[in-house]
């Protein structure tokens, strides 16, 4: 029994070791990913980076794909995308662009509660380390039913 218990404990130790060891391997490879990509070669251009739905009525939801091109050198991931409030849900391609492929960030704004001029920009964190970039930017005037 006391043979079980020391073999049920070194398992133990090992796996827990293996975990451990392969996080660390997975930042160092990451690390030396982010290393290998230069931020100049990190570009995104976008056909039309603001879009005005004119005038809606209140309670009313709309959405725009805007176009984007990867004008850089290296693959684009866009990791993140946020926008400054819940009532607008950004929606992005999870799968790296390569240089010269376009793709379509689709934003969906929900006017419920919402009166008058609004402006949502949406907010996009590239492969290229900088931290989170100006993105599309959509406009509206919300009008009660």
């Amino acid at each position: 029994m006391k043979a079980l218990f020391y073999v049920l404990a070194a398992g133990c130790l090992v796996m827990t070791a293996c975990n451990g060891s392969e996080g660390r391997k997975a930042a160092a490879i990451d690390s030396i990913k982010q290393k290998t990509i230069n931020s100049n070669d990190i570009a995104i251009t976008f056909e039309e980076k603001t879009h005005d739905f004119g005038e809606i009525v209140q309670g009313e939801k709309v959405e725009y794909s805007f176009k984007f091109t990867n004008t850089g050198k290296a693959d684009l991931v866009i990791e993140d995308a946020i926008s400054s409030c819940g009532c607008t849900v950004p929606e992005w391609p999870k799968e790296p662009l390569k240089p010269g492929q376009s793709a379509y960030i689709k934003v969906i704004f929900d006017s419920a509660g919402k009166e008058g001029y609004t402006q949502k920009e949406v907010a996009l964190k590239l492969n290229d380390g900088a931290g989170y970039h100006v993105g599309p930017i959509i406009r509206c005037n919300i009008v009660k039913k």
